[in-house]
């Protein structure tokens, strides 16, 4: 179902930045798959690809990733991902972190600047060999002059990685999983409202700030991954609303202009202490 629910991104990424975007998604997924066979047979587990869930944390991986970064970069992402931050805490659902998160920030801070090179979008198509700035980096920037229409946000025909560019498209994908109850929509409302109006008590543009960088991604498909995020609903409101006051204090007091992947990473590590904290007491149970 999450794989289902990621075609609607996957198709706009292919449109609008070419077939490249498709052969770095394929390569990520079998890059992950062969990983993990090869974990497996290290350590003499069963094969553990069959859950399928190498190739959602693939597919991830590759949209978090710009179209113009060099295929290996995304063998690199796979190969972390799977093996440092999945396997070797014991596979999935013993993750510390989610996979392609932490394998986007491994990549941002190991090759900063073919993960920071993003192409030119214009009439809705990439522009081979022309690079431009993401709407993030022009707000940090103060360029507002040059932001792309409200419209071209939400169809992803703009600059960024090439999975999180189309908001309409990630809507999609997330409704598709609360319908199919894969996920609940907490985690995302919590995340995508705290934004919201963080953004207006920081002073900045609301609609640029849900629609531009990661947030529609983060928030649907990998803040809502279910070994790193809450169990109670009462601390998914936490963790979303942690994710956004950590990303909107990266983007508007940071040096960076996107603070998604690290809000979410750093909100996975304390997600065992928030379930402490709200942890249900057992009716009838006897005070301690």
């Amino acid at each position: 179902d999450v794989l289902i629910a990621l075609v609607p991104a996957l198709a706009v990424a292919i449109y609008t930045f070419g077939v490249r975007a498709l052969i770095h998604v394929i390569i990520a997924m079998v890059s992950c798959a062969v990983f993990e066979t090869i974990y497996n047979k290290i350590v003499k587990h069963e094969n553990t690809v069959g859950d399928l869930s190498c190739f959602v944390t693939g597919v991830l991986i590759a949209f978090n990733i710009p179209v113009a970064a060099p295929l290996w970069l995304t063998v690199f992402g796979g190969l972390f991902g799977i093996i440092v931050v999945k396997m070797l805490f014991g596979g999935i659902g013993n993750n510390f972190a989610n996979p392609a998160i932490a394998a986007r920030i491994f990549l941002l801070l190991s090759f900063s600047q073919p993960m920071t090179t993003w192409l030119q979008v214009e009439g809705g198509r990439a522009v081979q060999g022309v690079y431009g700035a993401t709407p993030l980096a022009l707000i940090s920037a103060g360029d507002t002059a040059n932001l792309p229409s409200v419209m071209e946000m939400l169809l992803g025909t703009r600059g960024g990685c090439m999975g999180e560019t189309c908001a309409i498209a990630l809507i999609l994908g997330g409704v598709y999983m609360i319908w199919k109850k894969v996920i609940t929509p907490t985690i995302p409302l919590a995340f995508i409202g705290g934004v919201f109006v963080l953004s207006l008590l920081f002073g900045v543009n609301p609609v640029y700030e849900l629609l531009g960088g990661g947030l529609m991604l983060g928030a649907f498909f990998m803040a809502t991954d279910y070994t790193t995020s809450p169990i109670t609903e009462k601390g998914k409101i936490i963790f979303g609303l942690g994710c956004a006051l950590i990303t909107m204090v990266i983007r508007v007091f940071g040096s960076y202009p996107e603070g998604v992947s690290y809000s979410i990473l750093l909100m996975n590590i304390i997600t065992p202490h928030i379930n402490r904290m709200v942890r249900n007491k057992a009716f009838g149970g006897v005070q301690q």
